[in-house]
């Protein structure tokens, strides 16, 4: 059985009298791959740099494989936490090769080309040994920051989002190799993003931060099909929030009777995903709902479509996935059917 890579419990962190972190718990098993996601001042970095030892808490436990690195009388300086930390814009030293990066962290003892060399095979940028930052694309410059941190065979990497500054196809494309490399090395990563595509497609565990505190851990799936709360639930993807009957195990929509869990609350609000729902034509028999489609963004594989119902149902829109080559113009008229399961929430007092 796996141990424990990091465990954070209470950490509460305040830059004067504004309380950034309040009360964060998180455990990271080894050999995972966590995300923290949250919007911008949601406290996501401060959680790191205080992981890594740049911030000192107010409050609380940091243990890094079941050591405390920082606890109250206690704090282990960052260059002794034995942590590998990739800084969004990569942070190389411009006066050093490639080569003299990747080894500047290393002891002497273990700093030789041939370890260097594997490094830099590794991440995929053998024969550039010779090369300084100016010279590399900003995706070369992020592996380059990458070996540097994997150098110190750290038991945990640290990323913050690394691939921010990087164009939306090399985004993609460095998220794989990066997941790969990391996961090659068999070491445990913490990475900080706003994206939730990012975190959803890297992630074992998902870390939702929301104003300083946890809103949610789970898995991506688990995460996505269900959220604590309606908020998350927008913030975690496209959402559509509609009103429901709930009646044992069936939530009663405009869009169709679906499965749901039980719960103690009559009226409320579903959770139905633009991919759960199937447009056809009106010919099509059955539950349903009537809509017109105001309009459809196209977005390769598949297309968005915003839709509004044909008649009042407490519902102003709904968003639907199809695929691509389906195309609809607005004024089209279309009938709407969701699958479940989806998840409840009592509705909101008026």
């Amino acid at each position: 059985m796996s141990g424990t890579a990091l465990r954070v419990e209470g950490l509460r962190v305040a830059f004067g009298p504004v309380q950034v972190l309040a009360d964060v718990n998180l455990t990271v098993p080894e050999r995972s791959f966590t995300a923290v996601l949250g919007a911008s001042g949601s406290g996501k970095t401060t959680l790191l740099r205080a992981v890594a030892g740049f911030e000192r808490p107010a409050a609380g436990l940091v243990e890094l494989a079941g050591q405390a690195v920082d606890a109250p009388g206690r704090h282990v300086p960052p260059e002794r936490r034995h942590i590998g930390y990739v800084a969004q814009e990569g942070a190389l030293f411009p006066h050093l090769t490639v080569a003299g990066n990747v080894g500047f962290g290393m002891r002497r003892s273990r700093r030789s080309a041939a370890r260097i060399d594997e490094l830099l095979d590794l991440v995929g940028l053998a024969g550039l040994q010779r090369r300084y930052p100016h010279e590399l694309s900003g995706g070369q410059q992020q592996r380059v920051a990458l070996a540097r941190a994997l150098a110190l065979s750290p038991s945990l990497v640290l990323l913050d989002e690394p691939f921010a500054s990087l164009d939306a196809a090399l985004r993609t494309s460095m998220r794989a190799d990066i997941a790969r490399v990391l996961r090659a090395a068999r070491t445990s990563v913490v990475l900080v993003t706003h994206d939730q595509q990012e975190a959803l497609s890297l992630a074992d565990q998902v870390v939702v931060l929301r104003q300083g505190r946890v809103a949610q851990v789970g898995e991506p799936r688990q995460l996505y099909a269900r959220p604590g709360d309606p908020d998350l639930a927008r913030f975690l993807g496209e959402a559509n929030l509609v009103p429901a009957e709930v009646r044992g195990s069936e939530a009663i929509t405009a869009l169709g009777v679906l499965g749901t869990e039980p719960s103690p609350w009559a009226s409320g609000i579903a959770l139905i995903r633009p991919e759960q729902i199937t447009v056809s034509d009106t010919s099509d028999e059955g539950q349903g709902m009537l809509a017109v489609v105001a309009e459809q963004t196209y977005q390769g594989h598949d297309s968005m479509i915003t839709l509004r119902p044909a008649s009042d149902c407490g519902i102003d829109e709904v968003r639907a996935r199809v695929p691509g080559g389906r195309v609809f113009s607005p004024g089209d008229k279309v009938m709407l059917r969701a699958a479940g399961p989806v998840p409840t929430w009592p509705a909101p007092e008026s």
